[in-house]
C-alpha cells in the first residue's frame, strides 16, 4: 500500500441498496453468480418464478458493487455491468452503491483483487473452516481502503485495464496458435485420399476391468473432458467412498471414454501423466493396435467436432443427458483409416504441436502471474 495514500473505512465508501422483487410464477428470472478470485460475474440459466419457489430475489442495477456473502473471503467480488442490468441475485448477493464522489468503483474492485485486500475480507468472514466462512456485514467498516485522489484513482484504473488488455491479447494469440495447430493436424487426416472406412473393432480391443476394489486402499481416478479436451487426472478416493467393485487401470496410449458423455466429445487417448490412474466400469478402455492405427491418429480424429454428431448417432437414449455409447456400438463405428505414411506424418507433426502446448502452458503460467504483480505495484503507488 502506498505510504502517501490515505486509508478510508469501506463503510464510508459504500452503502447497501437492495431491491426486493415479488416473484411471479409465470415470469422468467435470470440470476447471476460470481466467480471467485475477482474473475467476474456469470449468468445462470433463466428460471420461471415457479421454479424459483419461495427464494427471495433482488434486482441488479448497472454499477452495483457486490460482495458475495459466502465466498467474499475467496475473492467473490464484482461490479454489475450493463450486460447484467435487470438480472437478479439471491440474498447471498447484497448490492451496494459506491460513493463516486470519493471512490472510483473499479479502483475499489481492483483493490480486493490484491492479496492485502483479500486478507481484509478474510478477517471479516468468520467461520471455523473455509466453506463455513460468511461475510459479516456489520464488520465492513473494519476494512481500510488505500485511497488517493480521484484523478489518481482513474489513472491507476486506466493503467491496470491497459495492461490487462495486453495480457488478454497475448493469451488470445497463443490460444489461436494452438487452435490453428489442431486444424493442421485434422487436415492431415482429411486430405488423405487413401483413407478407408474401417470398423473400430479392427483397430482397438476392449479391455476388461482389472482392479478389485479394496476398502482400505486409495485410488487415483481419471476423467475425460467434453468437447475434445482430453483425458485428465481427477480425484483420489478411498475404496470406502464408492460402490464399484471393479475398476480399470489405465495405461498411456490407450483409448477411453465415458459411456454417458461420449456423444459430447468426451473421448481421448490416455496421456503419460494419467498412466496408472483408474476409471470406473462406466468408462470403456481399449488397447490400441498400433500396427493398424497410431494412438495420435485416434486422439486427433475423435477430438474433431464434426465427428461427434456421428458418435451421437451411435449413442442410444432419447433424453440428451441419457445418451450412452455402448462399447459394441463404438466397435462397430467406422472411421476413415489413413495410410500408415499419413499416420507417421501426423505423429511427427503432433510431437511438434505437443511441444507448442508445453510452451503455451509455461507461458500461460507466466501470464497468470503478471496481473497480480501489476495490482501489487498499483496499490504500492509504483504503477
Amino acid at each position: 500500500m502506498s505510504q502517501q495514500w490515505a486509508t478510508i473505512s469501506l463503510g464510508e465508501l459504500i452503502r447497501l441498496e437492495r431491491r426486493p422483487v415479488k416473484v411471479e410464477p409465470e415470469k422468467l428470472y435470470q440470476e447471476i453468480g460470481i466467480y471467485c478470485f475477482g474473475r467476474g460475474i456469470f449468468h445462470k440459466t433463466p428460471r420461471t418464478g415457479f421454479e424459483v419457489g419461495d427464494k427471495d430475489l433482488f434486482l441488479m442495477k448497472e454499477g452495483d458493487f457486490i460482495l458475495q456473502v459466502t465466498f467474499a473471503w475467496e475473492g467473490a467480488v464484482a461490479i454489475v455491468l450493463a450486460a447484467e442490468d435487470g438480472m437478479y441475485g439471491s440474498t447471498r448477493y447484497p448490492t451496494f452503491r459506491v460513493d463516486e464522489s470519493r471512490c472510483v468503483p473499479h479502483f475499489l474492485l481492483n483493490y480486493f483483487k490484491t492479496e492485502d485486500g483479500l486478507q481484509q475480507l478474510i478477517k471479516i468472514c468468520p467461520g471455523s473452516a473455509g466453506r463455513n466462512r460468511v461475510l459479516s456485514m456489520r464488520r465492513l467498516p473494519e476494512v481500510l481502503v488505500p485511497l488517493p485522489a480521484l484523478v489518481e484513482q482513474r489513472r491507476v484504473v486506466a493503467r491496470i485495464e491497459e495492461l490487462a488488455a495486453q495480457i488478454h491479447e497475448a493469451r488470445t494469440l497463443r490460444h489461436q496458435a494452438f487452435e490453428e495447430a489442431e486444424v493442421l493436424l485434422r487436415s492431415i487426416l482429411t486430405h488423405d485420399g487413401q483413407a478407408k472406412p474401417t470398423p473400430m473393432r479392427e483397430l482397438v480391443k476392449l479391455r476388461p476391468p482389472d482392479v478389485t476394489v479394496r476398502a482400505d486402499e486409495t485410488y487415483q481416478f481419471a476423467g475425460v473432458y467434453c468437447f475434445g479436451r482430453g483425458v485428465f487426472k481427477s480425484v483420489r478416493k478411498s475404496g470406502m467412498d464408492f460402490a464399484y467393485p471393479r475398476l480399470t487401470q489405465l495405461r498411456a496410449g490407450e483409448f477411453v471414454y465415458p459411456k454417458l458423455m461420449a456423444w459430447e466429445g468426451a473421448l481421448g487417448v490416455v496421456p503419460p501423466e494419467c498412466d496408472g490412474c483408474v476409471v470406473s466400469t462406466e468408462f470403456p478402455v481399449f488397447e490400441v493396435n498400433e500396427d493398424r492405427v497410431l494412438h495420435e491418429v485416434l486422439d486427433t480424429y475423435f477430438r474433431t467436432p464434426s465427428v461427434w454428431p456421428e458418435i451421437a448417432g451411435e449413442s442410444t437414449g432419447t433424453n440428451v443427458r441419457r445418451r450412452r455409447l455402448n462399447p459394441q456400438d463404438f466397435l462397430d463405428y467406422e472411421m476413415p483409416l489413413p495410410s500408415m505414411e499419413t499416420q507417421v506424418t501426423l505423429r511427427k507433426v503432433r510431437a511438434e504441436v505437443d511441444a507448442l502446448k508445453h510452451l503455451q502452458t509455461e507461458t500461460d503460467a507466466e501470464l497468470d502471474a503478471l496481473l497480480p504483480a501489476i495490482l501489487d505495484r498499483a496499490f504500492k503507488g509504483e504503477l
